[in-house]
């Protein structure tokens, strides 16, 4: 593997093990972009922007958008727009969590996504997300919000013995509200340790413990969590929490021309797509001749329909175009015409042909580890590529000479989507669905191939630095 393509790998799987939840995902973006320039500005604020300068913006902490204005870029010039998703299947914490059964303390949970649930089960888990804490006291108290993981493995679910179900192997089938609960400690441990901790150091009642949230969750938790963020736990006011594999991400198999990892659906695709809009936009002389606008939305929710005030579904991506066209010109046409202008690349994980399981894909349309991004097509609209845009897309790679693939479902199979029909329709942009191919999709852990992370990387960079010249040269509507 030359040095250039494994340092993409390499920083992929340091993307991977520093974003266990969407929160953490959007947190390394936000780090990644003000390393290579990009300024923070607010959605509640007024934006000040100037062409060849390079911006983004969060939303609900779940979500970002980063865009770099062309030096060249005049009011209602186009959007050329890579959108992904921070989200993975997961569970997360039920809002009571405190579960007791049989001696043991377990974490009540709720799935999130579309899992594989089975995979979850004897695995050395732990908990991240994000908290609201309390800072001061009376009138003086504010609260913020910070981001906690706990590194260690603290939880586990664990199968029950095949000498106790001799059936299992005939179709383990899991019932996700008795099951899936993960075992955080034995009740009598915990009281030792409860005891402990209520006495305090000095032997006097611990105060912090007296809160709700001990009615809520267990309190050995709560100590966890507060240890962590450096706070009591009665400073806790409430949290986003589920929880996580500590299992790291690897490049991996024999040949070292896999990645094993969780969450490549699709913290890839948002890897390699804001790798490309950086690196395709590291100085001003990189879009000194761009006339449109280079972007990246990296949304939450995906996994659960996108219909959310930071999904997809949200006009959080429409907003942005907005207020970019509009800051250059009041003219209320030309954002009419920036859209008819725009591109939009829908990036989310495609399946790749399983050994295990051929029959499982249409014979025409079998995606490879190895051979590059793969354009999906649907005729019923579920993925919103069509003739166009799959020859635009299809156009930048050839001139590259990077490979692409085409996948479509079987016709006796439902059809999953993308962000990108739900962008298309409530935008008007002209959207192809693509993805790298993976096996394994929604297990806690997932594989891909080292070369198709490269693929995808040079593939978007490309799109960022050749759209425009391309697009000038199709014409469709006349």
């Amino acid at each position: 593997m030359a040095k250039a393509e494994s340092s993409v790998v390499s920083d992929l799987i340091d993307f991977l093990n520093a974003s266990p939840t969407a929160f953490h995902a959007v947190d390394e973006a936000k780090r990644r972009l003000k390393v290579a320039g990009y300024e923070q500005i607010f959605e509640k604020g007024d934006w000040n922007l100037q062409p060849g300068k390079k911006y983004f913006f969060t939303r609900n902490y779940s979500t970002i958008v980063a865009f770099a204005i062309g030096k060249k870029y005049i009011a209602g010039n186009g959007f050329h727009i890579v959108g992904a998703h921070t989200d993975s299947p997961c569970l997360k914490l039920k809002p009571v969590s405190k579960v007791s059964k049989g001696g043991y303390l377990e974490v009540g949970v709720q799935t999130y996504g579309g899992g594989l649930w089975h995979t979850w089960f004897d695995r050395d888990l732990t908990i991240a997300g994000r908290m609201i804490i309390k800072e001061g006291k009376g009138d003086s108290a504010s609260y913020s919000h910070k981001l906690v993981r706990i590194e260690e493995p603290i939880m586990r679910i664990p199968t029950l013995a095949i000498h106790l179900d001799r059936g299992v192997n005939d179709g383990f089938k899991v019932n996700a509200q008795s099951h899936l609960a993960p075992v955080l400690a034995t009740a009598a441990k915990a009281e030792l340790n409860k005891t402990a901790a209520e006495n305090g150091p000095d032997g006097k009642p611990n105060e912090s413990l007296n809160s709700s949230s001990i009615q809520k969750h267990h309190s050995l938790l709560l100590q966890i969590l507060a240890d962590k963020a450096g706070c009591k736990p009665d400073e806790i006011c409430d949290f986003e929490l589920q929880a996580c594999d500590t299992q790291p991400s690897i490049v991996a198999g024999a040949m070292k021309e896999f990645v094993f990892s969780g969450r490549l659906d699709n913290l890839c695709m948002s890897f390699c797509s804001l790798k490309a809009l950086i690196d395709a936009t590291v100085s001003e002389k990189s879009i000194e001749d761009e006339s449109g606008v280079r972007m990246v939305a990296l949304f939450d929710h995906e996994e659960v329909g996108s219909s959310s005030a930071q999904g997809a579904g949200s006009p959080v991506m429409f907003d942005a175009l907005s207020r970019i066209t509009t800051f250059f010109s009041s003219d209320s046409q030309l954002l009419e015409k920036a859209i008819q202008k725009s591109f939009l690349v829908s990036a989310d994980m495609a399946h790749a042909l399983h050994p295990n399981y051929m029959d499982k894909h249409e014979e025409n349309h079998q995606p490879k580890l190895h051979g590059g991004l793969v354009i999906k097509h649907n005729a019923n609209q579920r993925y919103a590529t069509n003739a166009v845009t799959a020859f635009i897309f299809r156009e930048i790679a050839a001139n590259k000479n990077l490979p692409v693939q085409d996948f479509v479902v079987r016709n006796d199979m439902p059809c999953g989507s993308t962000i990108g029909p739900i962008l298309a329709s409530g935008t008007g942009i002209r959207t192809v669905d693509i993805g790298a191919p993976q096996l394994s999709m929604h297990s806690i852990r997932e594989m891909c191939a080292v070369d198709d992370v490269n693929h995808s990387y040079h593939h978007l960079k490309a799109f960022f630095e050749d759209f425009t010249a391309l697009d000038a040269k199709i014409a469709v509507d006349i």
